[in-house]
C-alpha cells in the first residue's frame, strides 16, 4: 500500500486549484475471458479524457492512477513521457494551462480483492463476471482520476465487452458493433460511478409517479445476478421494496430521483454490503437466499435495498467535501433505511432490530480507544478506509434519531429537502446541514452538534428511585455518567429526551407499562417530576421506546425483575432494549456471562421477534467464548447446546424459529451425542418434524462436524461436489479450514498469510475457519506469528486484504494478559507504523482486555456461588 495515500492537506490543496468539466472513460474488457498469460496480473486497457481547469496556470498539481503500466500521457496535446511522470499511483502534471486536457492510455489490473475492477469466474459454469467497488478510493485502479469526492464531474463511459456479454455503468446505455456506449451522469464523485458486465441473469420492471403539479416520473428498474443464482431469485420482492422507497422519499424529500434509471446488481464477491452507485446499485449476492431465512434477513435485505436508496440525495445529490464529513451520509443512510423500512414496508418492527442490533454495533465501536466523534478527524485515505464503522453509521443514526426527538419529524425532514434544493449536485461540510436545521426548528443548533457530533463516547443512564411511606414513588431521578475510555477520557454529559417508563406486574403475571413520561436529561442527575406519585415499578426503563443513544442501567429492584420475569414483558421494544442493556452489562464485567446464558436459556424461547432472538443466539455464544471464565466454559457449553435442542424440538414445525434453534445448536454442538444427531440429519437417517435441511443448513450442520474432527476432507469434497458452486465453494473452504489438525492450520496461515492466489472471499472463509474457539491450544503457536507477520501483511497486500488478515487472525482466543502484553510490546515497538495498522490491533487488544475483565467477573460469580 506505499504511495497509494491521499492526505486531506494534499486533497484540500488540489481542490482549490483544479476544478472538473468532464470525462471520458473507454474501457476494454475482452481480456476478461480466456486463458491467462500467468506472465504478470491480468489487465485491460483504459483510456481516460479528463477537462479540467486550473485557476493557477503555470501551477503543477497530480492525477491518480493504480496500474501496471502506462502506454501513452498527453497533457494539452504534449505528450509526456510515462516513466518519468507515473510513478505507479500518481501522474505528475506540471504547467497547467487555464483549461487542460489530459489523455491516460493506461493497462489496469482486475482485481481478485474486491476492490477496483472485480473478475470473478464462476465455478459452476466457467462464465466470467465484471463489477467495480471503489469506495473510498478506488476508482484510480480502472481509470485515470482525481479521486477526491468534491471534485465532482460528469462521466461518459463506453466498454468493448466480450460477444454475449451485457454491461451496465450509471446511465443508460447502448451497443453498437460490441461497443457498450453510456449516457453522461450528472456531476458525481469518482467513488460512486459503476461498471458492471458480463453474462448476467436481468430482470425489469419499471417505477411511475405523478406529482401534485402534474409532472410524471417513470424510472426504469433493472435486478440483476449471475446465471447460477437466476432460480434463487426472488426479483418480485426487491422490486417491491424498491417501489415502496421511491413512493417514501418522494413523499418526504419534495425531490424528484435524480439519476434516470435505477438498476440493482448483486454480485459475487463483494466486500461489503452494498454500494450507492447512481442508477446501477451494487449488493453482495449472498441478500439472493439460496435457502430457507427467517423474516430477519428479509427485512435485513429491504432495509440494505432502502439505505442505499437514501443515498441518491445523502451523498450522490450532495456529498460530502472530505471524508470527515461521512456522517452526512452514511449516519443519514441508516437513520433513513430504518425510518422508511417501518414507514413504507411490511416491515414495521424495523426500529425493534435497530435497537437490539445495530446499536449493538455502534456501543462496542464507542468504547474502542479508537473512539471518535460521529464528525471524525480523517487525516488520509486509510482513516476514511477504517471509518466506515458503527460509530459513523449506526451511532450516527441513533444521533438523528435523537435529532427527530429534539427538533420533530417535520422540522426535520423540512430541513432535509432545503438542504437538497440548496446544495444539489455540490459538496457540503457540517454547517451546511446545521444551517437549515436551524431554518427549520427556530432552534440553535451548534450546542447540540457539539454535544452529539464533535464529541465521542457513549453516556449510561440510570434510574434512581426512591419510595415514600405509602409505596409510591416520592422521587424518580435519572443518573447520567461520561464513558471512560483509555487511552483518552470524553466526559461529556450531553443532553437527551428520553421516555422513561414505568413496568409492574399484572394479576395474570405479564410485565407491562403502566406509566410514561417523556422528558429532557442533562447533567448528572435529572428529577422526571412527571412520575412522582405513581405506584412503585417493578421495573424502570430508562430510554423506553428508543429515543436517545445511551446505554441503559438498572436500579436493584428492576434489575431482580429482569432476573425472573424477562420473558413476560409484554412490549417487544422494550424486551428488545432489556436484553441489549443486560447484554452491555455483560460486557461491561457487571453481569456475569453465566448470567447472561442463563437468562438466554430461561427466556429466549420465548422470544417473539426473530431478529432478536438470533442476536440473542450470537450474544450467548460470545459470553460463552469470550466472557466466561475458563473454568465454565464446558458447562456452559454443555447448557447452551442442551437448551438449543430442547428449544429445537419444541417449536412449531416449519417455523423460522425452528430454523433458528437448528443453527444455534449447530454453533453449540461438541458432546457426541449432539454430533451424532447432525450427522443423522445430514443422512437422513433422522428427521425433526418440519425442520428442512437444505444445502444452506447442510454446511451450517457440517462446520461444527468438521471442526470437531467428525467430517473429513473426502465428506467435504463430496458435499461440494453436491453444491458445485460459489457459495458452495466457500463453504467448503471455511470448513476445511475449520479441521483441528495441525497441518490444516499450517496450510491455511500460508494460503491467507504468505500467498496472495485467494480470492477476497476465500481468503474470508479461510479465516472464518481458521479460528475455532474449541481449538485454542491447536491456535496458540499463532499468537506470536501473528505479530511478526502484520506489518509485513499491511504494506504487501492491499488495504481490504490487510484489514482482513490484521482482524481475522488476531489471537483473540489465546485469552490470557500474556497476549496482551504481546500486543502492548508490538505497539511499543511500532509506534512508525501506519496509523489505520495500529489502530486494528489496538481495537482487537482492547476487545481481549475487556474479554479477560468479563472472565473475572465470572469467575468471581462462579466462586461466590460455590
Amino acid at each position: 500500500m506505499p504511495g497509494e495515500n491521499l492526505s486531506r492537506d494534499e486533497a484540500r490543496e488540489r481542490a482549490a486549484l483544479l476544478s472538473v468539466d468532464g470525462y471520458e472513460v473507454s474501457l476494454d474488457v475482452r481480456s476478461a475471458v480466456g486463458e491467462d498469460t500467468g506472465d504478470g496480473p491480468r489487465t485491460f486497457r483504459s483510456v481516460t479524457t479528463i477537462r479540467f481547469r486550473c485557476n493557477e496556470p503555470g501551477a503543477s498539481s497530480f492525477a491518480d492512477l493504480l496500474a501496471p503500466s502506462v502506454t501513452a500521457v498527453s497533457l494539452n496535446g504534449r505528450d509526456l513521457d510515462p516513466s518519468e511522470v507515473f510513478d505507479g499511483s500518481r501522474i505528475l502534471l506540471e504547467d497547467l494551462a487555464a483549461d487542460n486536457e489530459l489523455v491516460v492510455d493506461a493497462q489496469c489490473a482486475y482485481s481478485r480483492t474486491g476492490e477496483g475492477l472485480h473478475r470473478f469466474v464462476d465455478p459452476e459454469d466457467g462464465e466470467v463476471y465484471l463489477y467495480t467497488q471503489y469506495e473510498p478510493a478506488d476508482s484510480r485502479r480502472v481509470f485515470a482520476n482525481f479521486e477526491q469526492p468534491d471534485l465532482k464531474a460528469p462521466y461518459r463511459f463506453e466498454v468493448r465487452a466480450p460477444e454475449g456479454w451485457t454491461v451496465w455503468s450509471n446511465g443508460a446505455g447502448e451497443v453498437q458493433d460490441g461497443v457498450w456506449r453510456f449516457a453522461e451522469t450528472k456531476p458525481i464523485s469518482t467513488y460512486i460511478t459503476c461498471v458492471v458486465a458480463g453474462p448476467y441473469h436481468y430482470v425489469t420492471d419499471s417505477y411511475e409517479r405523478v406529482f401534485e403539479d402534474g409532472t410524471r416520473l417513470e424510472i426504469p428498474l433493472g435486478a440483476l445476478c449471475r446465471k447460477g443464482l437466476a432460480r434463487h431469485f426472488d426479483a418480485d420482492d426487491v422490486f417491491l421494496v424498491t417501489k415502496q422507497g421511491l413512493d417514501f422519499f418522494h413523499d418526504h424529500f419534495d425531490y424528484p430521483y435524480p439519476f434516470g434509471k435505477y438498476d440493482q446488481a448483486f454480485v459475487p464477491e463483494y466486500n461489503l454490503g452494498a454500494m450507492e452507485n447512481p442508477g446501477l446499485v451494487t449488493f453482495r449476492e449472498e441478500y439472493i437466499f439460496r435457502g430457507k431465512v427467517t423474516q430477519a434477513s428479509y427485512e435485513a435485505r429491504a432495509n440494505v435495498i432502502l439505505h442505499e436508496m437514501a443515498h441518491m440525495w445523502f451523498g450522490d445529490l450532495v456529498t460530502m467535501e472530505w471524508w470527515d464529513d461521512l456522517w452526512l451520509k452514511e449516519s443519514f443512510a441508516d437513520f433513513m433505511g430504518s425510518f422508511s423500512l417501518v414507514g413504507a414496508t411490511r416491515f414495521t418492527d424495523g426500529w425493534i432490530t435497530f435497537a437490539n442490533r445495530r446499536k449493538a454495533w455502534a456501543y462496542r465501536a464507542d468504547q474502542l480507544p479508537s473512539t471518535h466523534p460521529v464528525t471524525a478527524d480523517i487525516r488520509d485515505l486509510q482513516d476514511a478506509k477504517l471509518n466506515f464503522d458503527g460509530i459513523t453509521y449506526a451511532k450516527g443514526a441513533s444521533v438523528l434519531k435523537q435529532l427527530v426527538a429534539y427538533v420533530g419529524q417535520d422540522a426535520f425532514l423540512e430541513g432535509a429537502r432545503r438542504y437538497f434544493k440548496r446544495h444539489a449536485y455540490g459538496n457540503t461540510r457540517l454547517g451546511d446541514l446545521l444551517a437549515v436545521l436551524e431554518e427549520t426548528s427556530g432552534r440553535d443548533m451548534g450546542a447540540w452538534a457539539r454535544s452529539w457530533l464533535q464529541t465521542a463516547g457513549v453516556n449510561s443512564l440510570t434510574p434512581q428511585v426512591v419510595l415514600g411511606a405509602d409505596g409510591r414513588i416520592e422521587e424518580l431521578a435519572v443518573v447520567q455518567e461520561a464513558s471512560v475510555i483509555a487511552p483518552a477520557d470524553h466526559p461529556e454529559l450531553r443532553p437527551h429526551r428520553v421516555a422513561v417508563g414505568l413496568y409492574q406486574r399484572s394479576e395474570v403475571g405479564a410485565l407491562e407499562r403502566y406509566a410514561r413520561a417523556e422528558t429532557d436529561v442533562a447533567g448528572a442527575r435529572t428529577v422526571v417530576s412527571e412520575l412522582a406519585g405513581a405506584d412503585a415499578p417493578d421495573l424502570v426503563l430508562v430510554n423506553d421506546d428508543d429515543l436517545t443513544y445511551c446505554k441503559i442501567r438498572f436500579d436493584e429492584t428492576s434489575l431482580a425483575t429482569l432476573r425472573e420475569h424477562l420473558g413476560t414483558l409484554t412490549d417487544p421494544l422494550a424486551r428488545a432494549l432489556c436484553w441489549s442493556a443486560l447484554w452491555n452489562l455483560t460486557r461491561d464485567a457487571l453481569l456475569p456471562a453465566r448470567d447472561f446464558v442463563d437468562l438466554v436459556l430461561r427466556f429466549a424461547g420465548r422470544e417473539t421477534d426473530i431478529g432478536v432472538l438470533q442476536m440473542l443466539h450470537a450474544w450467548a455464544e460470545s459470553a460463552l467464548v469470550h466472557y466466561a471464565a475458563p473454568q465454565w466454559r464446558e458447562t456452559g457449553g454443555r447448557a447452551l447446546a442442551e437448551g438449543a435442542l430442547g428449544e429445537l424440538r419444541q417449536a412449531e414445525p416449519g417455523s423460522e424459529h425452528q430454523l433458528a434453534w437448528a443453527r444455534f445448536f449447530a454453533t453449540t454442538a461438541s458432546a457426541p451425542n449432539d454430533l451424532e444427531l447432525l450427522k443423522s440429519l445430514l443422512d437422513g437417517t433422522e428427521e425433526i418434524a418440519g425442520l428442512d435441511v437444505d444445502q444452506e443448513l447442510r454446511w451450517a450442520f457440517l462446520e461444527p462436524l468438521a471442526a470437531h474432527g467428525v467430517a473429513d476432507e473426502k465428506a467435504l469434497a463430496a458435499e461440494l461436489a453436491r453444491d458445485d458452486t460459489a457459495s458452495g465453494k466457500r463453504h467448503q473452504v471455511r470448513c476445511l479450514a475449520a479441521r483441528p489438525s495441525a497441518d490444516v492450520k499450517a496450510r491455511a496461515w500460508e494460503q491467507v498469510v504468505d500467498s496472495d492466489a485467494l480470492s477476497n472471499a476465500l481468503v474470508e472463509a479461510t479465516i472464518a475457519g481458521f479460528g475455532q474457539a474449541s481449538q485454542r491450544e491447536l491456535l496458540a503457536p499463532y499468537a506470536s506469528r501473528y505479530f511478526e507477520a502484520i506489518e509485513r501483511v499491511w504494506t504487501e497486500r492491499s488495504i481490504q486484504i490487510g484489514m482482513d488478515v490484521v482482524r481475522g487472525l488476531f489471537p483473540a482466543l489465546q485469552d490470557s494478559p500474556g497476549t496482551v502484553e504481546a500486543a502492548d510490546t508490538w505497539l511499543a515497538a511500532h509506534e512508525g507504523a501506519a496509523p489505520a495498522l495500529r489502530r486494528l490491533v489496538l481495537e482487537a487488544r482492547d476487545d481481549l482486555a475487556r474479554a479477560l475483565r468479563g472472565q473475572a467477573c465470572d469467575a468471581a460469580a462462579g466462586t461466590s456461588a460455590a
